[in-house]
């Protein structure tokens, strides 16, 4: 939507702008839920498990209850209702089973903070403690205990996900293109790795939080640190089976989000403490350990490829296996499981292909959607694998990707052709090796190893992600005029620190040719005031959203020259308009000011025309089907972002410790509606990305507690891991239907980081690493542990290679042994 429009005639769109909310979170003066106090509101904590796994035998809350100051408490047996997202499969208090470490059992709300954690100790848990199924990989066992006996008895969402009753898979994502046995026969090198993660914590700056009132007559209000305001009403009224016009749900300024804050966490357990203390408004706010085992996380994967390739490079046959750690409860990890599926072979033209995706239950904290969208995951094996696949065919890993990347009239897995604006991956690649200098040390790197002991190495990875959604999803923008001339516009994807409350009110001021400072988007969100969106995930925002904001602009204006031809007597094509008035194009001396008609035209003697100026624009995205469950087959993308990481890294031979010396980073953004912005999201995805690249990760014991809940043992990267050096540059191949030709590049920036650097350390110092997190301990065992390339693939008599399958598996999550 206007993809082709002249830069040069653009004063908003492609040029910077300081963020529109920037002052006011700068002075603190901008309000999160976490700020909020009402009138008589009480204070909720919650009582945990402090097992992975166990029978709950009972619950005294006698004593709480007796508890002065104490208003209501909760335990499962009282609530009759269950949550999910795609498969409905969670309590809202634990019942009869505990399922992960720190699952909630009981509730409490009280007149203060101190009083409600006073209560919580006093409620005695009676458990029988089983045995914990702990890695994803065993749980696929024919005997494996199931974590969810009645499966086959939830709500689902049929048309998209598949779970298999009598297992502990809750769903099977299957794509299967050409004849990928075939394609292993006619090849000539066979590779077969695996590649493994853990689980990872979103880290949001503010926690979960949640305000609810349950007044009388079944009325609700939310205000809540939820990522989309349509997504917990809608979930909430299924669970409650209420109306949707009996639930409000606002959202003031969210303090990041990264996935974690996407679907429906504490509310309806804040509404129930409410419903029960009559009433009043309770309040629940996370502590950062709840965080990393009440709440959500990131899931962790196993990734099985096998690779069959011609003596020249070309990818001829691809076999991948994903094991997805759903943890206790399926939430967003079915749906993870589902696009990293029909993504999972990367920007690479594979003419054969068999992937299965599983999404596999556990007694561990349940995974959620993460920035990124399991691409951050299953990039680190995809990247890493045709690393070593170039390796063992003796061919440089920059060519051997140029050789297999897609391009125009190439098929994706799915079956979609890819065109010319489809965005261009290899571009994306040649800058990223232009700019680290790949294949070769300047003097100054020679000169470096040489003055320090250690050695450089440069590596790439590309990557590619479509923003994971239903094929109906929809929203919608209203922009209201003020009498003064001004706009206000109303729209329901969430500010979560994506900048884009700044980016649509430049796509806003663009479209009407107003000033910048004429045009207000609201950061508030409020399902009784805003349109309709469904969800803010996927990096969709910008191509929804942002053609939603220019037909509602259309719509706008098409009010302004209705009533400014009457009043004007001219027809509407003859109609010009500027930042302050509508003219008649050939007589621009003749026209009405927009103030003068925002609210209705008055004539002198009283009488009146036209109303309020207000402009609706409806999107919804277009050509997209759901697949195939056999065969994986149809559309279930509305653009596709492309880009590239290359990092130079220095490692010390002797302990295997490393620098990052410089990381380039370039995306395929379509247009950058606002270049500032998407520097600030390539640099910080990109600081995201090394946090799961180097020091991320949940460790369990052997009964499931988790060891390292908050960052006195589970580190995110401060200012001193930053890299010496950071390049980042778009590249542009405008996308038809996005606005100006733009593209999401929110989650991307994530992606891809951690192969890169394990590319560019294996070509440091030959480690070859399987696993992330990347610690100096894993490069200094890789060292030692490396051996000649024939350790891991063997020849067959047709003269092909073959990998060990079984060489080096790594657990998902760290697990320490007593």
């Amino acid at each position: 939507m206007l993809e082709n429009q002249d830069p040069a005639t653009l004063k908003y769109v492609g040029k910077g702008a300081l963020r529109a909310e920037g002052v006011e979170k700068m002075t603190g003066q901008a309000v999160y839920a976490s700020d909020m106090v009402m009138p008589g509101m009480l204070y909720a904590q919650v009582k945990k498990s402090p097992h992975a796994r166990a029978k709950i035998l009972g619950i005294d809350v006698s004593k709480a209850e007796a508890l002065p100051g104490v208003r209501a408490v909760l335990v499962g047996s009282e609530l009759d209702y269950r949550l999910g997202l795609y498969v409905v499969d969670k309590d809202i208090l634990a019942k009869g089973e505990v399922r992960h470490y720190g699952e909630a059992v009981a509730a409490v709300a009280a007149d203060t903070l101190e009083i409600a954690k006073a209560a919580v100790d006093l409620i005695e848990v009676k458990y029988e403690v089983l045995p914990p199924i702990l890695n994803h990989m065993d749980a696929l066992k024919k005997d494996a205990p199931l974590v969810h006996p009645d499966l086959g008895t939830y709500d689902f969402v049929k048309a998209a996900f598949t779970p298999v009753p009598g297992t502990n898979i809750a769903n099977l994502t299957k794509l299967r293109k050409g004849d990928v046995e075939k394609g292993f026969a006619e090849s000539e090198w066979i590779i077969e790795r695996e590649y493994t993660n853990p689980s990872v914590q979103h880290v949001p700056m503010e926690t979960h939080v949640a305000i609810v009132q349950w007044k009388t007559g079944d009325d609700v209000t939310i205000w809540t640190s939820a990522q989309s305001p349509f997504t917990v009403r809608s979930l909430f009224c299924y669970a409650f089976k209420l109306p949707l016009n009996k639930v409000r749900v606002v959202i003031p300024h969210v303090g990041g989000g990264f996935g974690g804050k996407a679907g429906i966490h504490i509310e309806p357990l804040v509404a129930c403490l409410s419903r029960k203390a009559g009433g009043a408004p309770v309040k629940f706010q996370a502590t950062r350990e709840e965080e990393f085992s009440l709440l959500p996380c990131r899931s962790a994967l196993t990734y099985r490829i096998k690779t069959g390739v011609r003596s020249d490079g070309k990818i001829v046959a691809q076999k991948m296996s994903m094991y997805w750690d759903a943890g206790a409860y399926a939430d967003y990890a079915v749906n993870v499981t589902r696009a990293s599926g029909y993504s999972g072979a990367g920007p690479y033209e594979i003419p054969n292909a068999w992937l299965d995706a599983y999404t596999i239950y556990t007694n561990k904290p349940y995974g959620t959607a993460y920035r990124g969208f399991g691409h951050v995951e299953f990039f680190w094996g995809l990247e890493r694998h045709m690393e070593l696949v170039a390796q063992a065919i003796g061919m440089d890993s920059l060519e051997f990707r140029r050789k297999n990347a897609l391009r125009p009239g190439s098929v994706t897995l799915t079956g979609e052709v890819i065109s010319e604006n489809s965005g261009n991956v290899l571009k994306c690649i040649n800058e990223a090796a232009a700019s680290i200098g790949y294949g070769s040390l300047s003097a100054d790197e020679k000169a470096r190893e040489k003055e320090t002991g250690r050695k450089i190495g440069k590596g790439i990875a590309a990557l590619h992600k479509a923003p994971a959604m239903p094929p109906f999803t929809a929203t919608a923008v209203i922009i209201r005029m003020n009498s003064d001339g001004t706009v206000l516009v109303n729209l329901a994807l969430t500010e979560i620190g994506q900048g884009s409350v700044t980016a649509y009110s430049q796509i806003v001021a663009e479209r009407l040719k107003f000033r910048l400072d004429q045009v207000k988007v609201t950061v508030e969100k409020d399902t009784d005031r805003d349109p309709y969106d469904w969800q803010t995930v996927a990096s969709k925002g910008i191509i929804l959203t942002g053609n939603a904001c220019i037909l509602a602009c259309d719509d706008l204006l098409k009010g302004a020259y209705e009533t400014a031809g009457q009043i004007l007597r001219a027809q509407s094509c003859d109609l010009d308009h500027d930042d302050t008035r509508v003219f008649v194009r050939h007589h621009p001396e003749q026209g009405v000011t927009f103030a003068s008609i925002a609210v209705g035209y008055a004539y002198p003697d009283g009488n009146a025309i036209g109303g309020p100026l207000i402009g609706v624009g409806r999107y919804v995205a277009q050509g997209l089907s759901n697949l195939d469950k056999e065969t994986g087959q149809g559309y279930p993308a509305l653009d596709w972002t492309y880009g590239a990481h290359g990092i130079v890294v220095e490692v010390d031979p002797a302990t295997g410790e490393f620098r990052i010396l410089k990381i380039a980073s370039i995306f395929d953004v379509g247009k950058a509606i606002n270049p500032d912005l998407v520097r600030g999201q390539c640099i910080g995805g990109m600081v995201q990305g090394l946090g799961t690249a180097v020091c991320e990760g949940y460790i369990y014991d052997q009964e499931g507690h988790l060891l390292n809940p908050s960052f006195t043992d589970n580190k995110i990267p401060t200012s001193k891991d930053i890299p010496d050096e950071i390049d980042c540059a778009v590249v542009e191949t405008p996308q038809l239907d996005g606005p100006y030709g733009a593209r999401g590049v929110g989650e991307h920036p994530m992606i891809s980081v951690a192969p890169a650097l394990g590319n560019a350390i294996q070509h440091a110092v030959g480690a070859e690493l399987l696993h992330m997190p990347i610690r100096a301990e894993d490069v200094w065992r890789a060292m030692r542990n490396s051996g000649p390339i024939d350790n891991w693939i063997t020849k067959t008599p047709s003269g092909s290679c073959r990998s060990d399958p079984a060489a080096r598996r790594h657990d998902p999550d760290h697990a320490i042994t007593p």
